[in-house]
């Protein structure tokens, strides 16, 4: 039997849902902040994925500006109906306020159409059923109508939804406050038929460690629903913290071409500690049905880091290599700005086979749209380098390579002009107080600049040319400040290339010839002398 290895999209890549189209999956996950907004990725097999691009793509589509952490795009649910997708998802401003819309396509690679806002739908986490006699149901998550019992406690409400007019019509009915005396934030509702059965398939208990899965069932679309009394159908939560994989939730339910059952959904892999500097990332578990009720890993009832690979022709993708040389018309789907980006910040056209990003006064310790462009870490040990030319011209002229979870919490590994010092410097930010971990004089116009991690240990590197030995900065940085358990919110950590100044309206910039990133996990386990039970398959993404 093959196997395969969870997480099937290592990294921040939360709230999954996903499609089949004839043998055919498609695949999203929240985006909180960043931008361009909910990754699509496209797969035969379930196990191996490629980003085929984002549905929010264009600023007339999704406006971050003054975004916090962790505000922005929340749980899309994408669905498929006579020729078109829909993802149907919520944008959470500043003041916690939900605003609930969706788009549509006829190819899930784009484009995707503009938002259809939808009026009076409150709450988080829309989901689209479309029933057998036409109808389509909204199903969301709200504030129950008579108030709230205990904190965080919440109603799964339903409406049916007009297309035509892109209008909720009709009563709003409350099918389900959940299954779990002990649960809270009633979340991430997906309704499906199967057979004579609609089944409501919810999370409970939170993103964190109590997250679970919960199922309930009618025989109609607006209930009243029967809670199974097998719940919670998939967690976690008793495993304890040193298990492995920790706060499992947010299913989602695929029927393969060949009548098997999967669920995707999301979990971390803490490691150092209880750290999770990799964010919620998708994985994959077998379903079967007994006595018309789902059983999520039989015999077993737990997410597996190796597990046998569903029953379809295997299917890899081309390797991405691990260095972009910026050689393409277009920025890889793997990089994201921070907030919509505004001005011509930065670009591949200028300087041909190189990035170039201006100098913005914009600092990526602030809450707005810096001069940054960066992906995902998706290894717990990793190797990122860059080539970077670059020459400060007056103080607060800076560029290089920032590892971050948030404004508060980051590493910046930059070349530039410190009040009145050239020179090359570490800069450790913990909760808004900045150290520097380490600095270097130097005086040229072009460098190489190293990020690696061991786990929680970061070790940051310098050099000038690749003949050269790099020359580090500091090799025993804590990086547990990247990890959401130490700088809150609901994302996982990015790096990438930045550049900033001092003063607005500068027409400075750095050109970066090149940035890779590769997997350093294989190394480290290759160096642990205990003999390890879970073996590399040769599925991995």
């Amino acid at each position: 039997m093959r196997k395969f290895q969870n997480p099937v999209l290592p990294g921040f890549y939360p709230d999954p849902s996903a499609v089949r189209v004839g043998e055919d999956y498609y695949l999203v996950t929240s985006s909180f902040e960043f931008f361009p907004g909910v990754p699509i990725f496209h797969s035969k097999d379930l196990v191996h994925w490629r980003q085929i691009g984002h549905v929010l793509d264009r600023p007339s589509q999704l406006n971050l500006d003054g975004i916090l952490p962790s505000r922005g795009i929340w749980a899309p649910t994408l669905r498929y109906h006579n020729g078109v997708y829909y993802l149907i998802t919520t944008f959470v401003d500043n003041e916690k306020e939900c605003h609930n819309f969706y788009v549509t396509a006829t190819d899930p690679a784009g484009s995707w159409s503009d938002p259809v806002w939808l009026e009076d739908a409150p709450g988080i986490d829309p989901s689209l059923f479309f029933d057998d006699d036409g109808k389509v149901y909204y199903t969301g998550n709200r504030v129950p109508p008579g108030g709230q019992l205990y904190p965080k406690h919440m109603d799964i409400w339903q409406q049916e939804l007009d297309l035509a007019s892109g209008r909720l019509v009709g009563p709003k009915t409350s099918v389900w406050q959940g299954a779990l005396k002990v649960g809270h934030a009633q979340e991430g509702p997906h309704l499906y038929k199967i057979g004579k059965w609609y089944y409501l398939m919810i999370a409970e208990g939170g993103t964190g460690h109590t997250h679970a899965i919960t199922i309930a069932r009618s025989e109609s679309p607006a209930g009243p629903y029967e809670g199974y009394k097998g719940n919670p159908i998939l967690t976690h939560r008793h495993l304890g913290r040193s298990y492995p994989i920790v706060n499992v939730g947010h299913g989602e339910l695929i029927e393969t071409q060949k009548g098997d059952w999967w669920m995707i959904c999301l979990a971390s892999r803490p490691y150092g500690g209880y750290y999770r500097n990799l964010g919620r990332e998708t994985f994959l578990v077998p379903v079967i049905w007994e006595q018309e009720w789902p059983v999520v890993s039989p015999g077993k009832g737990v997410v597996e880091q190796i597990a046998d690979a569903p029953d379809l022709p295997e299917t890899k993708w081309p390797e991405q290599p691990a260095r972009d040389d910026f050689d393409r018309a277009e920025l890889a789907p793997v990089w994201n700005f921070i907030r919509t980006p505004h001005g011509d910040f930065w670009s591949l056209t200028d300087n041909p086979g190189s990035l170039r990003l201006m100098l913005k006064q914009a600092s990526i310790t602030a809450d707005g749209n810096s001069s940054f462009v960066g992906r995902r870490q998706q290894h717990m040990s990793f190797r990122a380098e860059t080539s970077m030319r670059f020459a400060p011209e007056q103080s607060g002229d800076k560029a290089g390579l920032v590892l971050l979870q948030n404004a508060s919490y980051q590493f910046r590994l930059e070349y530039g002009s410190f009040d009145g010092v050239t020179e090359i410097r570490l800069t450790e930010r913990r909760g808004g107080e900045e150290s520097v971990l380490g600095a270097a004089p130097y005086g040229g116009d072009s460098l190489l600049l190293k990020a690696e991690a061991h786990g929680q240990r970061y070790a940051f590197y310098w050099r000038t040319n690749e003949s050269e030995p790099w020359k580090a900065l500091a090799e025993e940085a804590d990086g547990t400040i990247l990890s959401t358990d130490v700088a809150g919110g609901f994302t996982g950590a990015y790096m990438g290339m930045y550049a900033a100044c001092s003063e607005a309206g500068r027409t400075h910039y750095a050109d970066f010839d090149w940035f890779s990133y590769e997997s350093l996990d294989h190394e480290e386990e290759a160096a642990d002398s205990a003999p390890s039970t879970l073996e590399r398959s040769s599925t991995l993404c």
